[in-house]
């Protein structure tokens, strides 16, 4: 009996034993030999806020189906690292790499003063009097990244947090960046979006390929057209097709059409201390012959960043002299390098968010952005908002004082 005693003891350590080793090699793998092979800090991916003290919070989410879950954080130590915001400059009227275009270099980069052009690419369509017609300057101007087939997305932005309505004593407009698409279905989506041009007046396109790798010059359009179109419009903001974006708390709460609007200004979730990724699998890829540098300038995540109306034209002259870079965010945040421009953290933690916040109207009334929204989703979500968003949190806390004295009772009948 003591034998058997004694082998299972064995066997039971023995196990521990193995699971705290796999538990070690877990460890390794994820923190320390992963972020060597795809040049990643172990918490890419996630969202990443930097305070003072040399600490951060590190905000995870939850089950997404679950309406109740709350925040956790972690802390992360704030990188130190030289800013390598010159390494992907063009030498003035040097070549461009193979197979990128070359831009029109008539301006000289920080000469913001000369004429602004449409740029190497011809618009297909535009509404160059939008912002005309001795109308005030838009106090906003949504840029939306979409593709010619997001049809119902657009639909749902109309309806939602981009229409007019949701601020009507502030001018704000909307615009959907687009490209191009070839192919016989490529002419039918244009035919189609030409029609959705005629109705809602909200849509410019150039004649550049529409995909992934071209977001960079989808987003310079876009600044573009406000240093040309709209140059007095008060601030600017960039997001997806697929966000949800709290217009209203985005105007009244944190740009405050009361006060001066501010200049050289650049806001959303600080992306900070972030390494070119190495990895030739992975989506963000960034090659080193065309960064050689081993950290990014800081950025803002491209799924909902908002500037001051004069970078627009600003960042688009400082372009003209930068080489693109594939990954939209990034490049943006290199021009702003060059600009000599730092991004101001929000000053709330989750208020721009590159991930799916779980959805509560008391969390989503007081939050800028939500990334991956189906429009069914974002028409659901946005008109319940709408219509619990005064006692949002009001009726959160009732719930959950309700919750727990019906907790205190169940304990005190035991």
């Amino acid at each position: 009996m003591q034998w058997k005693r004694r082998h299972c003891c064995t066997h039971t350590a023995r196990r521990f034993y193995l699971l705290s080793l796999l538990g070690v090699l877990v460890f390794l793998l994820h923190q320390v030999w992963l972020p060597r092979f795809t040049g990643m800090p172990w918490w890419r991916g996630n969202p990443v806020v930097y305070g003072g003290g040399g600490g951060a919070l590190h905000a995870t989410r939850g089950n997404a189906s679950s309406q109740n879950s709350g925040w956790r954080f972690v802390i992360v130590p704030r990188p130190n690292f030289q800013v390598d915001a010159n390494v992907s400059f063009h030498e003035e009227g040097g070549p461009s790499p193979p197979g990128e275009p070359r831009f029109e270099n008539h301006l000289i980069a920080g000469d913001l003063s000369g004429p602004l052009t449409p740029g190497p690419f011809p618009y297909i369509i535009n509404e160059p009097d939008k912002c005309a017609g001795g109308k005030p300057a838009p106090f906003l101007v949504l840029l939306i990244a979409t593709e010619a087939r997001q049809v119902e997305a657009r639909n749902a932005i109309r309806q939602t947090w981009g229409n007019e309505s949701v601020a009507p004593d502030v001018g704000f407009i909307r615009l959907f960046l687009l490209g191009t698409n070839g192919g016989e279905l490529g002419l039918l989506q244009q035919r189609m979006l030409e029609a959705e041009s005629r109705r809602h007046h909200d849509v410019i396109q150039q004649d550049f390929t529409d995909s992934y790798k071209n977001l960079t010059i989808k987003t310079l359009m876009g600044m573009n057209w406000v240093g040309l179109f709209c140059p007095g419009a008060s601030y600017v903001m960039k997001t997806d097709s697929d966000m949800f974006v709290n217009t209203e708390y985005l105007i009244l709460k944190l740009l405050r059409p009361e006060s001066t609007p501010k200049k050289n200004y650049f806001t959303g979730n600080n992306m900070r201390g972030f390494a070119p990724n190495r990895n030739k699998n992975s989506k963000w890829y960034m090659p080193p012959e065309l960064y050689p540098g081993e950290k990014y300038p800081t950025f803002c995540s491209g799924t909902g960043y908002v500037f001051s109306g004069d970078l627009a034209r600003k960042i688009y002259v400082a372009s003209l002299s930068v080489r693109r870079l594939h990954l939209e965010d990034v490049y943006v945040g290199v021009c702003l390098a060059r600009l000599g421009v730092e991004p101001t953290p929000p000053s709330n933690a989750f208020l721009f968010n590159h991930w799916r916040v779980s959805y509560s109207s008391c969390k989503y009334s007081h939050l800028i952005t939500s990334h991956g929204f189906h429009p069914n989703e974002l028409l659901k979500y946005w008109h319940h908002l709408q219509s619990n968003k005064h006692n949002a949190c009001i009726n959160a806390l009732k719930t959950r004082g309700g919750r727990m004295r019906r907790m205190t009772r169940e304990k005190s009948a035991r």
